[in-house]
Order: structure tokens, then C-alpha cells, then sequence
């Protein structure tokens, strides 16, 4: 009986082709937009979040206001601080280094080299090893650095020569030249959002000093001794230092990132609702048409003993069948349109030598097809019922008097 059902109705739209396509075509403009857009989204957003989470979820920066100098006592204020596990000084700056022809912009860190694999636990070394913390013109060179293209430009003991800003009494005075030997090259790490390990040169702390000539630290790196310390040292390192110094934690990035793509998930979901309330206008309207043209046949249909039931569920099924189509094509499109979005990729500023290129596949999850799939039947369920009961409701005779 079901089965037959579906054969009357699947017969009924092929004969109101025209009306059914048009109507299909509203049904899949919602699934379409809520599978292509939450797909990207959700994508790039879990993106962002892991590669800052990887940063450690227990770590934390410290970074003085330009009237403010951090030192040794603010050094050892934060390490006894309650849950500090380590807290270490570092120096940063930007550098060019001299590849071939080609002048490539870098980043350079000078840090307690424990400290670091321990704040980016996903750091590794693919060749050499880390230098000891005494060999000063030793370092630890990013995978875009020391590659091309992957043509490989330094090798481990070659010099990388890096043009560095000249600090003297703490202001910048012009360029220096600084020699370094390559100790150890890292795996490519792919981009953090913060730091891009890639472009980055790794120094010792001491080098910073001596090499870089740099006195004033540029900031302090804190590890906590659990992700769930992070907030209550956050919020001790913020009363302490007030507008004196900038204090971040990794997490609460990847917190603020989740928030904001979870906005933008339900602006897109909100704005795929509106596609299917107005699919569901289309539906009623197009299955209260096809009632009035079918009255006689209804009519008919009851004197050769069709229950109200079974009208009622005969004239349900045209309007889900419609949706499952509809919805099929809506999850075929929006697949389709979410890889060609998706292959233009997405490229973020101000990180490394040119920034930073995602181009990630969407990201498509059972969850999302159920979800949609069942936004899209109840479209028809919803658009069909009224149609549905007025038909079932039609008296016989009054039906078979139809013109």
C-alpha cells in the first residue's frame, strides 16, 4: 500500500511538471545554502581553532605597553604566582634573510628552546637536533626558510646571513648583519595564526642579547601547570599590571575564534531557515492548487473506498516526495558549491613571508546532511498538512459534482 502511494504521487507530479520543478527548485535553494556555507565555515573555523590551541593550552604571553619595561622582578612576581609551572623572557624581531638572490622576510625568536617545544607541543624538529644553549650562533630554522618549493637552500652547519634591526640604547639606529649556522631544521608546521613557526628563526635566549644586541625583553612567555590555571593567572597577571602590559592566553583565542564562527553558523543557519520558510509557502501553495484540480478525482477515490486517512497521506506523501527530491538536489549543489568555494582558498595577512594561504575541504559531517535532510522532509510535512486535510475532509458528492 505505501508503495503505491508513492507511485500515485510520483505520477501525479510528472503530470504538473512545470509546477513541481518550480516548486522543487524553491525546496532546494535552503539545503543548498546550509550545506555549502556551514561546511566552509565549519572548515576553516576548526582549522583556526586547533592551530592556536597547538600553541599550548596552557600557555600564556606577556607583552609590556611601549612606556612600560618588563624585568627581573616582574620575572620572578610571575613565577610565584599559584599553578605557574615556567615563565621565561624572549626577544623578538623581524629579519631578512639572504637566499640566493632572494631576500626573504622572517621572524626571529630568542627563547628558552625547552620552553618553546613545550608551548608549541606540536613543534618538531626533522633534521639536526636543538643546540645547546650555549652554542650562540647556532639556530633552529624554519621549513619555508631553509625550502623553496621543496628545493632545499640551507643545510645543517651552513651560515644564514640575516639583516636585523641595529638597537642601540634601546632605540633602532639602522641595519646589522648577523651570521647564524643552521643546527636544526623544523617540520612544517603548516601556520599557528600567531607565530608562523615556518618563517620563523629560532635563536637562544643569550643570542638575543649578544647577536640581536637587543636589552629590553620582549615580553614574557608563562606556562601554566594545567589548561584550567590559565584564566585565574590571566586574571592575577591583568590586576597586577592594569594598562602596563598586554597579556594573552592561547586559548582564550581559540575561545574568541569559536565564538565568532559559532555566529556566523547561526547567522547561516538563520538565513537558511528564511530559504526554507519560504519553500514551505511555495510547497502549501503549490499542494492546495493541486487539491482544487484533483477534487473530482478525490472524490472518486473515496467512493471506490479510500478512507480520509489515506487521502490525507496520499496528498502528504506528493509534498514529501517533493522535499526529498528537492532536498537531494539541495545536498548535491551545495556539496558541489562548497568544494569550488572552498578551492579559492582563503589567505590571511601579516603572518610569515607573504601571510598565510588555507585551502582547506569543507567540511561536510553526517550530522549536517541528517540535519538538513530532516529540515528539508519537514518542510513538506509542514507546506503539505493543511492541502492534505482539506483534501481528506472533501465529502464524495460534493467532490464528484466538481467542475
Amino acid at each position: 500500500m505505501f508503495m503505491d502511494f508513492i507511485r500515485l504521487s510520483l505520477k501525479a507530479l510528472s503530470e504538473r511538471r512545470v509546477r513541481a520543478a518550480l516548486t522543487i527548485t524553491g525546496i532546494a535553494i535552503g539545503p543548498l545554502v546550509l550545506v555549502m556555507m556551514s561546511s566552509v565555515v565549519g572548515s576553516y573555523s576548526n582549522y583556526i581553532e586547533q592551530r592556536i590551541t597547538s600553541l599550548g593550552q596552557n600557555a600564556i604571553a606577556i607583552f609590556p605597553t611601549e612606556n612600560y619595561r618588563l624585568d627581573e622582578e616582574d620575572l620572578n612576581y610571575i613565577r610565584t604566582i599559584e599553578a605557574v609551572r615556567r615563565a621565561e623572557p624572549f626577544y623578538n624581531t623581524q629579519g631578512v634573510v639572504k637566499r640566493g638572490t632572494e631576500d626573504v622576510k622572517i621572524a626571529m625568536f630568542a627563547v628558552d628552546y625547552r620552553l618553546l617545544f613545550e608551548a608549541i607541543g606540536s613543534l618538531e624538529i626533522d633534521e639536526g637536533a636543538v643546540p645547546s644553549e650555549t652554542e650562540v650562533i647556532s639556530s633552529i630554522v624554519g621549513r619555508k626558510i631553509a625550502y623553496k618549493n621543496y628545493e632545499k637552500h640551507f643545510d645543517l652547519g651552513d651560515v644564514v646571513t640575516v639583516t636585523v634591526p641595529k638597537i642601540e640604547g634601546g632605540k633602532i639606529t639602522g641595519k646589522k648583519t648577523v651570521n647564524l649556522v643552521v643546527g636544526a631544521i623544523l617540520k612544517e608546521y603548516g601556520g599557528a595564526l600567531i607565530v608562523d613557526p615556518d618563517s620563523t628563526i629560532f635563536i637562544c635566549l643569550e643570542a638575543g642579547k649578544r647577536l640581536l644586541g637587543m636589552e629590553r625583553w620582549s615580553g614574557i612567555l608563562v606556562l601554566a601547570d594545567s589548561p584550567a590555571n590559565v584564566k585565574p593567572i590571566v586574571s592575577v597577571l591583568r590586576q597586577h599590571y592594569e594598562d602596563k602590559a598586554q597579556i594573552i592566553a592561547f586559548n582564550s583565542i581559540a575561545e574568541a575564534v569559536s565564538s565568532v564562527t559559532g555566529a556566523i553558523n547561526f547567522i547561516n543557519f538563520s538565513t537558511s531557515l528564511s530559504a526554507f520558510a519560504v519553500a514551505i509557502a511555495g510547497v502549501a501553495a503549490t499542494m492546495i492548487t493541486s487539491v482544487m484540480e484533483r477534487t473530482r478525482e478525490i472524490g472518486v477515490m473515496k467512493a471506490i473506498g479510500y478512507t480520509n486517512g489515506q487521502i490525507l497521506l496520499l496528498i502528504l506523501m506528493e509534498s514529501i516526495v517533493m522535499s526529498l527530491v528537492g532536498g537531494a538536489a539541495g545536498i548535491s549543489l551545495g556539496v558541489i558549491g562548497a568544494y569550488i568555494l572552498s578551492s579559492r582558498g582563503f589567505r590571511i595577512g601579516g603572518i610569515g613571508e607573504s601571510g598565510i594561504v588555507l585551502q582547506l575541504s569543507p567540511l561536510i559531517t553526517p550530522t549536517l546532511i541528517t540535519q538538513t535532510l530532516t529540515l528539508t522532509i519537514l518542510i513538506g510535512l509542514v507546506g503539505g498538512v493543511l492541502p492534505a486535510y482539506r483534501a481528506s475532509k472533501i465529502p464524495p458528492v460534493v467532490a464528484l459534482r466538481y467542475e
